[in-house]
């Protein structure tokens, strides 16, 4: 036990932070990086060294959040254009200061989720494809309009990296 809770004190952090991001919500993100470390326990002898084991790890969490918000149906509506609808009434009354984590939560949570995949973990649009089991057009479309509706909120924003710099501050 002494190992596994070496392992919570080194990656346990990131995990809960990219599980917040994607979730949104504090209670929700502890269950999953719970869930995940539990899963770790169990899977770690198949642990084939194939990436780093923060990454392997990191890729566990991601995927469980996925699997958080299918199991919650977050995202019953895949249609983009009915998605992107909806997000027009949530920021209606945005505080003039904002910061990258309201910017986030203002995003729908499969947004939200293609978004920090893509730009924060440096997930591919073909990884993210098989991720939610949609096309890479799917995915790219979704980033796109995510980004566009965070420039709309004020400050412009690049789809170069332009939210790795925040995510220090999330």
């Amino acid at each position: 036990m002494d190992a596994c809770a070496a392992i919570y004190r080194r990656f346990g952090t990131a995990c809960y932070n990219l599980a917040l991001r994607i979730l949104g919500d504090r209670a929700a993100a502890e269950d999953v990086v719970q869930e995940v470390f539990l899963k770790m326990m169990n899977t770690l002898p198949g642990f084939r060294g194939d990436a780093p084991f923060g990454v392997w790890l990191k890729r566990l969490t991601a995927n469980a959040t996925i699997d958080a918000l299918r199991a919650g149906q977050r995202f019953v509506d895949d249609d983009p254009e009915a998605l992107f609808a909806s997000m027009a009434s949530r920021s209606a009354d945005a505080d003039a200061r904002v910061d990258a984590w309201s910017l986030l939560m203002r995003l729908p949570p499969r947004a939200r989720a293609v978004l920090v995949l893509h730009e924060l973990e440096g997930y591919t649009h073909k990884e993210l494809s098989e991720l939610f089991g949609q096309s890479e057009s799917y995915s790219k479309s979704i980033l796109a309009r995510a980004l566009k509706k965070l420039g709309d909120a004020g400050e412009p924003v690049k789809d170069e990296g332009g939210l790795a710099a925040c995510a220090g501050s999330l």
